[in-house]
């Protein structure tokens, strides 16, 4: 009951579907085991009333809400409805994601899909946290967790996708520095490589591969046990940095890669 009492925002709780479970679902109902009721938000309510569904179904309490961050008024109705329901937010997790779709190295990069993939990966995420940090500065406090990734550091063939997560980082920073002295943190976790369907079944679509011969080849990359992670690895890092156990961590970026990016440096 590490986060009994507490109210949680997840953004993209929803999950593709999939062989595997998703980050925003399982940090979903990693959260309500450990005591917090959850408003399980995405674009497409019945995802989130699927994970919402699961979080009942345990015994935990949970409601769904439709969003798209990427419009401020979205963002508003998000914060709104949360507070009709609390009264207050303790922690809001931005576990928001694309790429694809004409993204590449720059030289090949769509300006199309450069708009696309900023607009959902840091306006998205920025709109978010714009729209709770005043209810959160009022009441004296809360934990923002920002979904980033390894791409901030690395690679060069996804540049649209790459500088949005770079970006995310900062974000993550310079809100974490603004908001300190009301008693908000913020953080990011930074995931490697990732057993989740929208990595892999993604990735396995949009190459023609089989998702086995993906993820045999993603495994092969990562220096601990040879072996990508998992959701619950990303929901335990969020659980942590969400949790009263993190009070004096804000500013940071937790990298949750197996090894990969002390690898790159």
């Amino acid at each position: 009951m590490r986060l009994a009492g507490k109210t949680a925002i997840v953004v993209g709780a929803g999950q593709t579907p999939g062989e595997t479970l998703g980050n925003g679902r399982a940090m979903s109902l990693l959260f309500a085991r450990e005591g917090a009721e959850v408003l399980c938000v995405d674009r497409l309510i019945e995802r989130a009333e699927e994970t919402a569904e699961m979080i009942v179904a345990e015994g935990g309490k949970a409601a769904a809400f439709a969003a798209d961050i990427t419009k401020a008024d979205d963002c508003t109705a998000m914060i709104e409805a949360a507070k009709a329901r609390w009264d207050r937010i303790d922690i809001l997790v931005n576990n928001v994601g694309i790429g694809g779709g004409g993204d590449g190295p720059a030289h090949r990069l769509e300006e199309a899909a450069f708009d696309r993939i900023l607009a959902v990966n840091l306006k998205g995420t920025w709109l978010s946290t714009k729209a709770a940090l005043p209810l959160m500065r009022e009441q004296g406090g809360g934990s923002i967790v920002n979904i980033s990734s390894l791409a901030s550091i690395a690679g060069g063939n996804q540049v649209a996708y790459e500088v949005s997560k770079a970006a995310v980082n900062r974000l993550t920073t310079s809100t974490a520095q603004a908001n300190a002295a009301k008693g908000v943190r913020c953080n990011a976790i930074a995931m490697g490589l990732m057993d989740t369907p929208m990595a892999v079944a993604g990735i396995a679509a949009s190459t023609g591969r089989e998702q086995q011969a993906v993820r045999d080849a993603r495994n092969a990359r990562v220096p601990l046990g040879g072996q990508m992670g998992t959701a619950w690895d990303t929901a335990y890092a969020a659980l942590f940095l969400a949790s009263d156990e993190a009070r004096f961590i804000t500013g940071v970026v937790l990298w949750v890669d197996g090894g990969m990016s002390s690898r790159i440096g």
